[in-house]
């Protein structure tokens, strides 16, 4: 996304700086060579320059300007020549070249004034921001002078005095602005320089002027992402401030988002960061601040949750954040040998599909009291599972594929009942004492990267 500044706002913040004081050399005219005595050039200079500044296509103004320097170059009228040379560099969209002439007016140091130095600082943010993405604006000389000038343009915008003509209330939000334009610029500047530490202070800084930016909160939720280590809490709140706010580009952003959020969690469905990322959203359209509980649990916490077969059914079934880590740890396993007792049996729209709705509980005596289902189990490829009865206790393999808190219910896909179980179950004379051996704690064997639900 290419970062731009409010031209608006800029607009405005050129108003202001004209009204600040008797506002020198850059931003008036120079007076006739008539009217004093000695004003360091002649009228002949006076007249070329004139012309110069009087030409209207901005292109063409730009020649007649050089070409003025190259005839006379004088140094009283430089500072004004520069001035118009960059605004119409601006006008051109050539930023580099804008930039690059502001920095000539800023050389001449000591010549210019604090209000004339303000103005020259803020149209070179100004010119940065509208053309940063420019190869030319990042090289390191180019990065490290934009934050030095940057820092030059708060400490003159620190030092205004309110003009006569302004209430405090008046005063303090166009400081706010000039504050928010410096620090957002200096953030930018960092972050091509991946000094994401400054980058994040200063974009901080910027939103504590202008809280409802969007485009900033996006790049410092960017920034906190990137830093080593990342931090996602705050970066990945960010980017949903950025999103509740309607950024421009909102599709990217949360393309952007959920590539980085798979890869901080490493989930085992992809299709949860959509749901992680919308409940982000939701809490951060809800209020400014990220809650003191706010948390996105990492691939460590989530591996560590897959590792805890004990806590697999109580931490599910008491959803919060529990429910969550243990939910996105462990979508999309397959896991081995679960042991289940069958509730109901609904045949499907071929003679091998079926799906079970089961009970599973930590022993049988728990599993015989279970009174509804917490399990429905999709089975193809078995036509011997319509033998199989309710109450029957056996164990299946499975894909864990869907999760409902309340009422509680798990869905496995592509699943299968253990062998040894159905044909137990299923045979015309069953061996007397077996019933299945559904009572069995499930096993740590069976394919993929499954686990036992429980221990």
């Amino acid at each position: 996304m290419k970062p731009a500044l409010n031209g608006m706002r800029t607009a405005s913040l050129v108003a202001l700086l004209l009204t600040i004081g008797s506002v020198a050399c850059v931003l008036t005219a120079p007076p006739a060579a008539a009217a004093q005595a000695n004003p360091g050039y002649t009228t002949e200079e006076f007249n070329a320059y004139n012309q110069a500044k009087s030409t209207a296509d901005p292109a063409a103004k730009i020649k007649a300007l050089d070409a003025f320097v190259a005839k006379y170059n004088n140094p009283t009228l430089m500072p004004y020549v520069y001035t118009d040379e960059y605004q119409a560099y601006y006008a051109t969209k050539n930023y580099a070249k804008t930039i690059e002439t502001i920095d000539k007016l800023l050389a001449l140091g000591d010549k210019l004034d604090a209000a004339t130095k303000l103005r020259a600082l803020l149209s070179r943010a100004q010119a940065y921001g509208a053309g940063a993405t420019d190869p030319a604006l990042q090289t390191p000389e180019m990065l490290t002078k934009t934050r030095d000038t940057a820092a030059q343009g708060l400490t003159l915008a620190n030092g205004l005095a309110k003009p006569a003509n302004m209430t405090d209330a008046q005063f303090d939000t166009q400081k706010k602005s000039l504050g928010f334009i410096f620090n957002s610029v200096a953030g930018t500047a960092a972050s091509y320089q991946k000094d994401w530490k400054a980058t994040i202070a200063s974009f901080k800084v910027a939103l504590t002027m202008n809280a409802e930016d969007a485009f900033t909160h996006y790049r410092l939720g960017a920034a906190y992402l990137q830093d080593a280590p990342p931090q996602a809490n705050d970066g990945f709140w960010e980017l949903g401030r950025s999103l509740a706010l309607k950024i421009q580009g909102g599709d990217q952003v949360k393309q952007y988002m959920r590539g980085r959020l798979v890869q901080y969690q490493q989930p085992g469905c992809d299709k949860l960061a959509d749901d992680e990322i919308n409940q982000i959203v939701t809490q951060a359209g809800a209020g400014t601040d990220k809650p003191a509980d706010f948390n996105i649990p990492s691939a460590q916490d989530l591996q560590t949750a897959r590792d805890d077969t004990n806590s697999f059914l109580p931490w599910l079934q008491e959803g919060g954040a529990h429910g969550k880590t243990m939910w996105l740890a462990t979508c999309g396993l397959e896991y081995p040998d679960v042991a289940v007792r069958v509730m109901e049996i609904v045949q499907g729209d071929a003679a091998d599909k079926f799906t079970l709705r089961v009970f599973r509980a930590p022993t049988e005596d728990e599993m015989k009291a279970g009174t509804a289902p917490n399990m429905e189990i999709h089975v193809a490829g078995q036509p011997e599972v319509k033998g199989i009865h309710k109450d029957d206790l056996l164990r299946f393999t499975g894909t864990l594929n869907g999760y409902q808190q309340t009422p509680f219910l798990l869905t496995w896909d592509d699943s299968k009942v253990n062998s040894d179980d159905l044909n137990d179950l299923t045979a015309p004379t069953p061996t007397p004492g077996r019933g299945g051996r559904g009572g069995a704690a499930p096993g740590r064997g069976g394919a993929g990267r499954g686990r036992g639900a429980t221990q």
